[in-house]
């Protein structure tokens, strides 16, 4: 999407689309007067298509946008986030731009309903996580005429800029340096991931390669709220009891992995020599365990950072300040539970 060639929807854009008046329009997305269902149905369908959102800032400021970055990410709960967070106000506040935060629960109907809400409020520009979005959060995106920059992740087509891994790449990286290490009996354990995409795409790089070597994952577990130490704790003690030849156990984030660690130390189980560990995203939490747990850094800050950069140029420079797409490279931290050989 090339900003120059783009400009913001307006009422006649759907009321051309809908085949009514721009009055008519106006009337239905303000939900007043006295509109006809049929007619009100095939308006709101219009919009949806087009990816039009209502203007909140009325009257002489119409035309105007407010200095205002939306942020959409999908946890707060989730240490990952915060940094990325601090890589975007680190940077935004150098310059008169202030970001706002919503959060979208890894669910597509409320990232949909928060970024509706947010771009009515006509912001500068949007940095949102990930890069699977419903048809109409995607219509909306394209529509905004503003710089949009998808992060977290970049196994895929952005709708404008997007700053992030490869987190396929991440979890063959990982599975290459499990199999060179010389484990063989690998079990999973992990997040929900139909809703998280980048879980799931490590999942695939790391079976990809094991496959490619000739061995499975020989059991699997999945989590869904709750704390994660706790349920990492939990999950392991549950996939030993089930599958005691386990050699490896990878975890889709550092909190369950870190609540594995902690189990097997109190079982006085061998790590890494008879079971190896190892999960992703490198948080800080991991500094102060009694062993540091192999691990992937996740780059969130530079994310952040490089983010909010994109923004801050394109709206300085519309013509010269582009950006587009920027893959990081995370390494393995080897720390104390993955033996190299």
């Amino acid at each position: 999407m090339s900003l120059d060639s783009k400009r913001p929807l307006t009422l006649r854009d759907v009321s051309e689309a809908s085949g009514v008046s721009e009055m008519t329009v106006s009337r239905v997305l303000r939900n007043r007067g006295d509109v006809s269902d049929a007619t009100r149905g095939r308006v709101l369908a219009a919009a949806k298509e087009l990816g039009y959102v209502p203007n909140k800032i009325a009257g002489a400021l119409a035309s105007s946008r407010v200095n205002l970055v939306a942020v959409i990410i999908p946890s707060l709960s989730n240490m990952v986030f915060p940094e990325v967070l601090t890589g975007i106000n680190q940077v935004l506040e150098d310059t008169e731009l202030q970001p706002v935060v919503g959060v979208s629960d890894y669910l597509p109907e409320k990232e949909e309903r928060v970024l509706y809400e947010m771009l009515s409020w006509r912001p500068s520009g949007v940095i949102i996580a990930g890069l699977e979005h419903s048809d109409a959060s995607r219509a909306m995106l394209r529509a905004a005429g503003i710089p949009v920059v998808e992060i977290m992740d970049t196994d895929g087509v952005p709708v404008d800029a997007m700053v992030g891994i490869s987190h396929r790449r991440a979890g063959r990286e990982m599975a290459s340096a499990i199999l060179k290490a010389g484990y063989e009996h690998i079990g999973f354990m992990g997040t929900k991931m139909p809703l998280d995409h980048r879980a799931r795409k490590r999942f695939e790089g790391f079976t990809e390669v094991l496959a490619k070597n000739g061995v499975e994952i020989e059991d699997r577990a999945f989590y869904s709220g709750g704390s994660a130490l706790a349920k990492g704790r939990e999950m392991t003690q549950e996939m030993l009891e089930r599958t005691p030849e386990l050699d490896f156990l990878y975890y889709s984030n550092d909190m369950i992995g870190a609540g594995g660690l902690l189990y097997l130390l109190e079982q006085g189980i061998d790590v890494p020599g008879q079971i190896g560990l190892a999960g992703f995203n490198g948080v800080e939490l991991l500094q102060g365990l009694p062993r540091k747990l192999a691990t992937m850094d996740a780059c969130r800050l530079e994310i952040g950072r490089t983010a909010a950069k994109i923004i801050a140029d394109r709206l300085a420079d519309p013509e010269g300040g582009h950006g587009g797409n920027v893959t990081l490279t995370p390494t393995i931290a080897y720390g104390d539970t993955l033996k190299r050989r």
